[in-house]
């Protein structure tokens, strides 16, 4: 029992050390807007741009010191009245299409947007070209039974002789 004390110490400093861990992350900024609307468009544009150095975390998820440096720079631009799409513009144009999780549909982006589609159509064309080969391999012909049977009456007939 005694030996069994500094390890349930050590499992119960490390629990507490993960705990102190995720309470430091889990900090939520408190912001104050005059409506309910700018309230709403801040936590939506949070939702849709990405952390430039977490690159798969959008500024709402991230803690990295950038992430929080544009969500005061979006919660600044949100209190002064500007609309998303000039936010959006903003952030494009400073940090380009990378912000965004979902690009816009431009020349540049035109191969991301449609290469799915491309590859769909591609898989399903090849899927259908397979099934259509397999249909038309030769079947075998329904009297192949009674043509066996008589090449082996033949051999039979002939071993007798």
């Amino acid at each position: 029992m005694i030996r069994q004390a500094p390890l349930a110490a050590a499992a119960i400093a490390a629990i507490i050390a993960l705990l102190i861990g995720f309470a430091a992350t889990a900090s939520v900024e408190a912001v104050n807007f005059e409506n309910a609307r700018q309230e709403s468009l801040y936590t939506d544009l949070l939702a849709e741009l990405r952390c430039l150095v977490c690159a798969n975390q959008s500024l709402s998820d991230s803690n990295a010191d950038l992430a929080k440096d544009l969500r005061g720079k979006v919660r600044r631009m949100v209190a002064d009245g500007r609309s998303r799409e000039a936010i959006v513009d903003y952030m494009v144009e400073r940090y380009g299409e990378f912000v965004l999780y979902r690009p816009r549909f431009s020349a540049a982006t035109f191969f991301l947007w449609v290469a799915p589609f491309v590859l769909a159509l591609a898989g399903f064309g090849f899927v259908a070209a397979l099934a259509r080969r397999k249909s038309q391999q030769v079947s075998p012909d329904p009297d192949t039974d009674a043509r066996l049977q008589k090449a082996r009456a033949l051999i039979e007939d002939e071993r007798h002789w």
